[in-house]
């Protein structure tokens, strides 16, 4: 790629990260992507914000619409058409929700790419209307972006099988912890090996409610720490605080302090992560990254991330075998948390993962305009 391309990621929050997976690629890529010589603009919806600039890359704050339904698009739609005024050589849009705006910036001749994300549809927040407005984002998206990039081996399966197009594969990385330390667990008073974690929004789809229900079943002698709100899903959020009755769960809410955060993580006898509809999830990758013994829910995306290395469970009699596992058999559970450290390493690194967009990047700059529908699986 010649140097110096202008690069626009836009449809996240921005950054600094402080929300999910989007926006934690988008920092280690979009700084990885500036080191190598690239101009690179983010466009935030950060509330309160007014950093201009952030590890190299250039941050466009702009207002949006605060509500479930109309944030991402509100956002999207006024960064489009600021990109639109002032130009890139390529843009990487986030999120499948947002293919309405690719044919603006495919008709001001903006070659973009789409990361489609997660199936989005499936997520149970979303009504009868929001799945289908999902559905047929996804159609558009087929139809316009110049290429899908898909953070799992399912999620490109699943828009082959659905929509006959090929993708790019391109995942998430993992944070890979050395000494992570565990100074700061007395600010949640607990003590390092000695608690179960699961870290995750408070919705559905990412299954706490059967954690919960699995950890009050087992024999379980230390606690089980749950991390994570959701603002739209208080009627979800009750019902799993009423099934944890009883037993001892420690609810803490959101964590944005990362430092606090990565302690969690490496310090847990036992990550169990409940995560249903998304591709490559970066909290799974997180605990990965820490060397935390993990048995995630059985389903394609979290077998893909896992592999031998984990522990499975499709029910609460599962969940309670996999957390009497990490309680009985602490040097075997060690022992697959630092083979999952490796397993991280060796297939999520963020240098890999931004190579692949730099790539990326040079396809559509050199494209002739050709939909998705002809984009090469990588």
């Amino acid at each position: 790629m010649r140097a110096g391309a202008s690069i626009a990621l836009v449809g996240t929050r921005g950054v600094p990260a402080r929300y999910g997976g989007f926006e934690s690629a988008v920092e280690e890529v979009g700084k990885r992507l500036v080191e190598r010589g690239h101009s690179v603009v983010v466009y935030c919806r950060n509330e309160g914000q007014n950093l201009d600039r952030y590890l190299g890359m250039k941050l466009v704050n702009l207002p949006a619409v605060r509500s479930k339904h109309f944030e991402t698009l509100s956002h999207t739609g006024v960064s489009v058409a600021h990109l639109c005024r002032h130009r890139c050589d390529a843009a990487i849009v986030f999120n499948a929700a947002n293919a309405p705006f690719l044919p603006v910036l495919r008709a001001r001749g903006i070659p973009t790419a789409l990361h489609v994300d997660g199936l989005e549809w499936r997520r149970a927040k979303w009504g009868g209307a929001g799945k289908r407005y999902y559905l047929w984002a996804e159609r558009l998206g087929v139809r316009t972006a110049r290429r899908l990039i898909a953070d799992a081996r399912g999620i490109q399966e699943y828009y082959r099988e659905r929509h006959g197009v090929d993708s790019t594969f391109i995942p998430y990385g993992a944070p890979i912890l050395g000494h992570a330390g565990s100074n700061r667990l007395v600010e949640a008073d607990l003590v390092p090996g000695r608690f179960h974690l699961v870290v995750a929004r408070m919705e559905p789809e990412n299954n706490v409610d059967l954690i919960v229900r699995g950890y009050k079943a087992s024999g379980a002698r230390l606690p089980l720490v749950v991390v994570g709100s959701a603002p739209h899903a208080e009627v979800y959020s009750a019902a799993v605080r009423r099934e944890a009755v009883g037993a001892d769960v420690r609810f803490l809410g959101s964590i944005w302090d990362q430092d606090l955060l990565n302690q969690l993580y490496a310090n847990s006898a036992l990550y169990l992560h409940g995560h249903s509809v998304g591709g490559t999830n970066p909290s799974l990758l997180r605990g990965m990254g820490a060397a935390a013994p993990t048995a995630a829910l059985d389903v394609d995306f979290n077998r893909e991330v896992l592999g031998d290395e984990g522990r499975y469970f499709a029910d609460a009699d599962a969940v309670a075998a996999c957390v009497e596992w990490a309680e009985n058999q602490g040097e075997e559970a060690v022992a697959c948390g630092a083979a999952l450290q490796r397993r991280a390493a060796r297939l999520y690194d963020w240098d890999e993962v931004a190579a692949g967009y730099e790539r990326l990047v040079q396809e559509l700059v050199e494209l002739d305009g050709r939909p998705a529908r002809s984009a090469a699986s990588r």
